[in-house]
């Protein structure tokens, strides 16, 4: 078995259930769902003139290599309606896979570790919550370790559901 951590993300229509979905749709197609971080929700980051983003880690166990994982990922952000558009652009469903094992992998579409992870602070908190003693294979450093030293100005809030009025 092996273990690969994955971040999901979402900023358009019901973000909370967009998020359940995409689980459920691993669980169904990668693995099993072992550990869930929080929800948090950050400020975009790269393209701010757009909604807030709600993004969750999940650490998944899975029998499939890592590159039938990043084809289920592409099936299933195309299930939900995810459009590959503009970088960085509001999206429905975005599913990363942060670590793999500790294997480093340098492909054309298949980068492991994420190489953008340790700057982005709405993927080291969820990260930090779920695995803080996790070292990166490239980096030598914990989690928890790269969260206390990222420079990344954005807010990370845990995700509180809007009260319903009735």
């Amino acid at each position: 078995m092996h273990r690969t951590l994955l971040l999901l993300g979402t900023n358009v229509g019901n973000r909370k259930e967009h998020l359940l979905d995409a689980c459920e749709a691993i669980q169904q197609h990668i693995g099993s769902a072992e550990l869930k971080s929080s929800v948090y929700e950050t400020d975009a980051w790269g393209k701010e003139d757009q909604p807030a983003f709600l993004n969750q880690v999940i650490l998944v166990t899975t029998t499939l290599t890592p590159e039938q994982v990043l084809d289920e990922i592409l099936k299933i952000e195309k299930q939900m309606g995810r459009v590959r558009g503009e970088k960085w652009a509001s999206r429905i469903i975005d599913i990363d896979i942060l670590f793999f094992d500790n294997e480093v992998i340098e492909k054309n579409k298949l980068k492991i570790p994420h190489p953008f992870l340790h700057e982005r602070k709405f993927t080291l908190v969820p990260l930090a919550e779920l695995v803080p003693q996790f070292m990166h294979p490239v980096l030598g450093k914990s989690m928890g370790q790269l969260l206390r030293e990222v420079n990344d100005p954005l807010e990370v809030r845990p995700y509180v559901e809007p009260s319903s009025s009735s």
